[in-house]
């Protein structure tokens, strides 16, 4: 019988094909590097994170039943990460996420997540077939949302049952598709991960701070929201609260793709445990500046 999850992350997992190079990058570069696969997709890297912290869990999401599709699962399962309510299509291929990075940051990136789009509520049986929970019986754990999935799904779970009692992580694939996560945005039992541009775009604001960004997100009547600004202070804000700020370490960074997951489930992990939000939000940022330093290995 298969393990209970301690939470879901719901949306990408696919093949991420990153190139790296230590030189800075513009336009028409071409320079040595080094190219890798490795699994990946918001709700990967949030389920990998969470388990290198000791956490079972599970992915909701679709993969393909083609040669790549068998890769992923079996380098998902070898990771702590199940699949086994995941949705395996026999018309779909496996999706995958291509980026450059060079030394002066994210240089571009292509999400190919057409197969998460096109198997939509699919990905959504276990939590209504009972194999997770069903509609008299709703999932009361932590949930992982990304914005690879459409705002279609996602208004179908800001209403549903099924996610009424859960505690709703939620954040944006890209800013390119974070206002499709306007359904949630006055969810009651959601928590916002974004950075600065993101939550300027959600909130239809101009703030330069993160700290201001969140402001103007609780304005709008979001419940909950984190918002990060790179090498600059970010911020936790609560409704009822206020805004807390902190400042992140000061590393030299070697990768970018993975951070926001990174820390959004550090900082998870850290509530679990009970820290308070000044020093979850310190745990958070401690282990993003980890992992874009090189020091968490992908």
């Amino acid at each position: 019988m298969t393990q209970a999850p301690d939470i879901l992350c719901i949306g990408s997992v696919l093949w991420d094909i990153i190139g790296r190079s230590p030189a800075v990058m513009r336009q028409g570069s071409d320079v040595p590097g080094r190219i890798t696969r490795l699994p990946g997709g918001v709700a990967m890297n949030i389920a990998m994170t969470l388990a290198r912290f000791g956490l079972r869990p599970a992915v909701l999401t679709a993969i393909g039943r083609d040669e790549e599709g068998e890769e992923l699962v079996t380098a998902c399962e070898r990771l702590g990460v199940s699949t086994a309510f995941a949705y395996r299509s026999d018309d779909l291929p496996t999706d995958r996420y291509m980026a450059v990075e060079g030394a002066n940051g994210l240089i571009a990136a292509i999400a190919d997540a057409h197969s998460l789009e096109a198997a939509g509520e699919k990905i959504l049986t276990p939590l209504a077939d009972g194999r997770l929970s069903r509609a008299d019986r709703p999932w009361t754990g932590p949930v992982a949302l990304d914005g690879n999935l459409t705002e279609a799904l996602l208004s179908v779970i800001a209403a549903s049952p099924l996610f009424a009692e859960a505690d709703l992580r939620v954040a944006p694939a890209s800013p390119g598709k974070a206002e499709r996560l306007r359904p949630l945005l006055t969810c009651p039992q959601a928590t916002l991960y974004v950075n600065l541009e993101e939550a300027n775009l959600l909130a239809k604001s101009d703030a330069a701070t993160a700290t201001d960004a969140a402001e103007a997100l609780l304005a709008r009547g979001t419940q909950r929201v984190l918002v990060t600004d790179g090498g600059r202070t970010a911020a936790c804000g609560r409704r009822g609260e206020g805004v807390i700020g902190a400042a992140p370490p000061r590393v030299l960074v070697t990768r970018v793709t993975g951070a926001g997951d990174t820390f959004m489930a550090a900082h998870l992990v850290a509530e679990r445990s009970g820290k308070p939000r000044e020093a979850a939000l310190q745990a958070a940022l401690h282990a993003a500046a980890a992992y874009v330093s090189g020091d968490i290995p992908s």
